[in-house]
């Protein structure tokens, strides 16, 4: 008997609440059930409807949008969010993510002067997951740059699989800022990869964060292996959309981000299709 034509895979297509920036997180769950998005991923950061989860809960209750995962507050803009503690916002995104059903928890590796957070951080994380069935998925990061200089800002490492972890997360922006090899970090991580922000980029200096396919990154390329691979992690748009005119102009982006993704992710099962 003929396979199907086309299996649909088991990962899950989210919109990042970041990706409607400057608009706020209850915009991210309208548009992300307005367009068909399987789900949000909730950037906990200075929006306070972002930090409540009572109401991050009826936003998902009133869009019919599962909340799949947290991203922790690890920006610069967030460092008092949610505690200035590094390991206390930690455990605040596990808490939440527990109780609003997310199967993900997404983190940075520290900023190196966060000396004794750094030190401790792989230890860490190995604790912690192991206190919960929720993942704690470290993203890989990338060397800051001005002009000819590097900066090296992140600890123990910005390739996050120098350091052993139970699970992580690619970011195909920060790969580009790296200007590393996507593919081979993808590799090296294996099937410890439980998370995937999706968006492009052209090796800028900068963390672009473009709509998939307008630029250099193997945005297609990494869809149609994580199809075949069987991949049942979650696969998020995390796009920066600051620069739209509109709000049309946004969504647009966004239905465009969320269509070349169902387009690679079943390319991938359509071509392995046999005759009996």
């Amino acid at each position: 008997m003929a396979e199907p034509v086309v299996r649909i895979p088991e990962a899950k297509v989210a919109l990042s609440t970041a990706s409607v920036y400057p608009e706020s997180t209850a915009t991210a769950f309208e548009v992300a059930a307005r367009l068909g998005y399987d789900g949000v991923e909730v950037m906990v950061w200075t929006d306070p409807v972002s930090q409540d989860i009572e109401a991050l809960r009826r936003l998902s209750d009133y869009h019919q949008v599962p909340i799949l995962a947290v991203h922790a507050p690890c920006l610069l803009i967030t460092q008092r969010v949610w505690s200035t503690d590094p390991w206390v916002k930690l455990q605040r995104a596990r808490a939440a993510a527990e109780k609003l059903g997310a199967s993900t928890v997404v983190v940075h590796p520290p900023f190196r002067w966060q000396r004794q957070y750094a030190r401790d951080f792989v230890s860490g994380i190995w604790r912690m997951a192991d206190e919960t069935d929720v993942r704690f998925a470290v993203e890989n990061m990338y060397p800051w740059r001005y002009k000819d200089r590097e900066m090296l800002a992140y600890a123990p490492e910005w390739d996050v699989t120098k350091d052993d972890y139970r699970h992580f997360t690619v970011d195909l922006s920060h790969t580009a800022t790296a200007r590393t090899d996507t593919l081979a970090m993808v590799d090296r991580m294996g099937d410890r990869l439980g998370h995937v922000h999706l968006a492009d980029g052209r090796g800028s200096a900068k963390d672009e964060h473009l709509v998939p396919g307008r630029g250099t990154q193997p945005c297609a390329e990494l869809l149609e292996r994580l199809a075949y691979s069987g991949y049942d992690g979650h696969v998020v748009i995390e796009v920066n959309t600051r620069r739209a005119m509109s709000s049309a102009e946004r969504e647009a982006d966004l239905a465009e981000a969320l269509a070349f993704t169902r387009l690679h992710l079943a390319a991938a099962s359509r071509s392995r299709g046999t005759r009996a």
